[in-house]
């Protein structure tokens, strides 16, 4: 099957339905196209985002099923309630974005490369500019030791990727997250694709199908006035 091709000029051009995103690899929907801020919050507010590699041209995806964090459903361990009541890292919010996301591309133990190429860290620090994105950081004794970015959109958040340096440093950062997100009136938290280190924290998967209805509700409510201030 032959994806889709998007003009890399135009930025509104229209994405193909979700529901023809492949199988095979999972949820592959199109090729091409820019990462301008207006066609990458095109594609959020639709459930999809670009991930691809330096070989390869921009490649969006709309994964099913995904996974996603409903605040209330948020799962605390009984070792990281512990590490939250000690207080040991400093939880700040938009306060090093750029080091945040410069920090989620770095190369990981188990992997010599990175999907966050300098033309995806560019174009996230220009919605971060723009009041789209946003990160949490945490710090231990004035250094930056994990975090997390990702996409704001309604009541909606798209997580992207996080990072630790120090251990539960990226796990207080994300339950530290989604409690403020509660208490700005955020719906939901998207994770993407599972992995067990958000599965830990209450993620769970959910059909596409719904996740697609869920995102159309949410993405036109706002949060509330203090969020991101």
């Amino acid at each position: 099957m032959q994806l889709p091709l998007l003009h890399p000029d135009l930025a509104n051009q229209p994405f193909p339905a979700i529901t023809q995103a492949l199988t095979e690899p999972d949820g592959l929907l199109a090729v091409g196209g820019c990462l301008s801020t207006q066609r990458i919050l095109n594609a959020y507010s639709q459930g999809i985002f670009p991930w691809y590699s330096d070989d390869e041209p921009i490649l969006w995806w709309s994964p099913d099923p995904r996974l996603v964090v409903f605040p209330e459903q948020l799962y605390l361990s009984k070792s990281l309630k512990k590490t939250l009541r000690k207080q040991s890292f400093r939880i700040t919010f938009d306060k090093a974005f750029s080091q945040v996301i410069k920090a989620c591309a770095a190369p990981r133990a188990d992997d010599s490369g990175t999907w966050l190429l300098a033309e995806m860290q560019q174009a996230y620090c220009r919605l971060h500019t723009e009041g789209h994105a946003h990160s949490v950081e945490a710090w231990y004794q004035d250094e930056l030791v994990g975090g997390l970015y990702g996409i704001a959109i309604g009541q909606v958040f798209f997580g992207e990727s996080m990072f630790h340096r120090k251990t539960d440093a990226s796990k207080v950062a994300f339950a530290s997250l989604v409690q403020q997100l509660s208490s700005w009136g955020y719906q939901m938290i998207d994770c993407q694709v599972h992995t067990q280190h958000l599965a830990s924290l209450g993620a769970e998967e959910i059909p596409r199908t719904h996740f697609s209805n869920l995102l159309q509700q949410y993405r036109h409510c706002k949060p509330h006035p203090t969020a991101w201030q």
